[in-house]
């Protein structure tokens, strides 16, 4: 199965012809078995794949979260690689397929345009605390644009897990320009700027803790 749907992908044989994933007797018969054996030197796992991708991006990846073998099933979906095997969201893939687009030089873009962020990974790539992050998509700055089922069997079971898109994440700082350093609310028109606090002790705010001090002093130091 992977060896045909490999040569359907590459053009050696026709595409479906009779609907969506079925072909007619005569295009199969019309095929030669060996050719499209040979087509296929051997299917990689997703996770595989993704490490792949991984180091084809570089170190270090500033922020960017690694590749990961989701993330080779929506790229698959966009129609940058061709699924060999039956899982559509890790499936097998081609290894020269796989070297091809980690030679891309807008393969960062593929990744942004065609996989989607979850709210940790969004959070790292900005640098920011998951808090921060998810204090903007409570002020509806970011919006999920899917989401993913994570079976957390420690964890009382099934979560729904939001995505977002690579490129809004990495827009909030462009169309947001007041959020910087983790800061999630606009400044105020009019606002007078607070003045730094005082760093000078207070004998309330010390209490006995100053008066152990001076006796310290009164005692000149341990006498071992």
């Amino acid at each position: 199965m992977a060896a045909w749907r490999w040569a359907a992908g590459t053009g050696l044989v026709p595409l479906a012809d009779a609907g969506r994933g079925l072909w007619s007797r005569s295009v199969v018969e019309a095929a030669d078995p060996e050719q499209v054996r040979a087509a296929l030197r051997g299917p990689i796992g997703a996770g595989v794949a993704a490490d792949r991708l991984t180091q084809a991006l570089g170190a270090p990846l500033r922020c960017r979260p690694r590749v990961t073998a989701a993330a080779v099933g929506h790229l698959a979906r966009a129609g940058l690689l061709v699924r060999l095997g039956g899982d559509v969201e890790f499936p097998d893939v081609h290894p020269d397929q796989v070297a091809a687009l980690g030679r891309r030089r807008d393969l960062s873009a593929l990744l942004d345009r065609h996989v989607p962020l979850g709210p940790d990974q969004a959070a790292r790539r900005l640098g920011v605390r998951r808090a921060d992050f998810d204090a903007c998509v409570r002020l509806g700055w970011v919006a999920p644009v899917g989401s993913v089922e994570i079976d957390y069997k420690r964890q009382g079971g099934v979560t729904t897990v939001p995505l977002y898109c690579a490129e809004d994440v990495a827009l909030l700082p462009v169309v947001r320009p007041w959020w910087t350093g983790g800061r999630c609310t606009p400044p105020l028109r009019g606002a007078a700027p607070r003045s730094p606090p005082s760093t000078r002790l207070t004998r309330a705010r010390t209490g006995c803790c100053w008066r152990r001090w001076l006796g310290w002093r009164g005692w000149a130091g341990p006498r071992w």
